[in-house]
């Protein structure tokens, strides 16, 4: 071969090597954008995995709370049912008893067992009447339903009970109806 020919093989050989070179530098970016990609993809089902974690949590976290509150506030239909039985008995025994016979005195006794079993129940399961008589009117616990001008009172205090307020733990089962001062 002569020198021409060597010089042309030689050129040829570069420009091969030149175009290889861009091949791979393309091939390096297309991997490069390719491996860019998948790290963002990657990047955005672990944050998706992290989302979907909090909100299961969250989701347990409620879930808890709920079955807490109705454990806590099982007793609540029932507790109403029976406080309207032991207004009912309340106001049996306040009967004055001087105007009762010997035979009424007695199913009476026997109304006031059942009175005070019923009581025991309901404190058995935290159900306590609301305590308001002479204390400051409480809109949370009472409702008022009548008011009173009484001299050497403040307004604002409950001076009468009229039916007895109830609370389940720490939740209102039924407002005390009452008369406040003016």
């Amino acid at each position: 071969m002569d020198e021409k020919e060597s010089k042309l093989e030689e050129l040829k050989k570069k420009h091969e090597r030149r175009i290889k070179r861009e091949e791979n530098k393309e091939e390096k970016e297309k991997k490069d954008l390719m491996i860019q990609t998948l790290s963002q993809n990657v990047q955005d089902l672990q944050n998706k995995v992290l989302y979907q974690q909090a909100e299961f949590e969250n989701f347990k976290k409620r879930r808890e709370e709920e079955t807490r509150n109705l454990l806590k506030y099982q007793n609540y239909d029932i507790a109403l049912e029976i406080i309207t039985v032991v207004d009912s008995l309340e106001r049996a025994l306040s009967v004055p008893a001087d105007k009762l016979t010997e035979e009424v005195k007695k199913y009476l006794e026997g109304f006031r067992i059942m009175y005070n079993n019923l009581v025991n129940i309901l404190n058995k399961f935290e159900i306590r009447a609301v305590d308001c008589l002479n204390k400051e009117f409480d809109h949370n616990t009472c409702q008022a339903l009548m008011t009173e001008h009484v001299e050497g009172v403040r307004p604002g205090v409950v001076i009468q009970v009229l039916q007895k307020g109830y609370m389940l733990k720490d939740k209102l089962l039924r407002p005390a109806l009452v008369k406040v001062s003016e």
